[in-house]
């Protein structure tokens, strides 16, 4: 009897053993949809008499210039379906600043539509939220009504006329775009953005952030901005100059 219950001890602790063992090497949790991680976070090798943090999350993809040299992009390619992350980056600069940002929301093609020929035919919605803050934490720029927005790409111009057809064509009828021209050295200090209109101011409910958006702590005058229309408005610049570091 001691000798068939001491088999019976020793086969649970080998049980056990492997079980734990097994645990010790589950793979991680699988990623947010679209692939990476929630919030990615990189030290960029940038000259300058100030450490700055910027954090950024956006549905769906951004680039962002700083001074009229590009700085980051997002790390996860606009060509991933529903690539929602946020990024984090440290980065040196010297004052003023002037961010400029390309903002684009994921489209199959220039309808501007996703998920062609499937039930899930539909318009996409996009949004951005940004905030830029020095070596102290103090709030140096943050997205509001302040930036000056260009909408470089509206479609589809029928809207649901053209998420309801079969057969959505590029460049026709409901299914075209309105396009405009992107001005050379628009990045740039000195560029003249005085035509631009003023960036609109969504709501966090309008917009749905997701998928890293809560991976950040957003300082409450950050604002989900983008064009007047979220389904729409697929490629949107954005610009702030900031006179100062303080």
């Amino acid at each position: 009897m001691i000798t068939r219950m001491l088999s019976s001890l020793t086969i649970a602790a080998v049980l056990f053993a492997g079980t734990a063992d097994a645990l010790s090497q589950a793979p991680p949790p699988p990623p947010p949809p679209g692939g990476g991680a929630a919030l990615n976070e990189t030290a960029l090798q940038t000259n300058g008499s100030q450490s700055l943090t910027g954090e950024v999350w956006v549905d769906n993809w951004f680039a962002l210039w700083l001074n009229g040299e590009k700085l980051i992009e997002d790390s996860v390619p606009i060509t991933t379906e529903r690539s929602f992350n946020a990024e984090r980056f440290t980065f040196r600069a010297d004052p003023p600043y002037t961010f400029a940002f390309e903002f684009r929301d994921f489209m199959e093609n220039e309808t501007g539509l996703e998920y062609i020929g499937t039930r899930r035919q539909q318009m996409g919605d996009g949004g951005a939220i940004a905030q830029f803050s020095d070596a102290d934490g103090h709030i140096v720029a943050v997205t509001d009504e302040n930036w000056r927005c260009l909408v470089v790409q509206h479609a589809p111009v029928g809207g649901q006329a053209c998420e309801r057809a079969r057969n959505p064509t590029v460049g026709e009828g409901d299914c075209a775009a309105r396009t405009t021209a992107i001005s050379d050295g628009w990045t740039a200090p000195d560029f003249d953005d005085n035509a631009w209109a003023s960036a609109t101011v969504h709501s966090q409910r309008a917009v749905g952030p997701k998928d890293g958006y809560d991976a950040i702590a957003w300082n409450p005058s950050a604002k989900l901005i983008w064009g007047k229309d979220l389904e729409r408005d697929n490629v949107i610049l954005c610009r702030l100059t900031v006179s100062t570091g303080e």
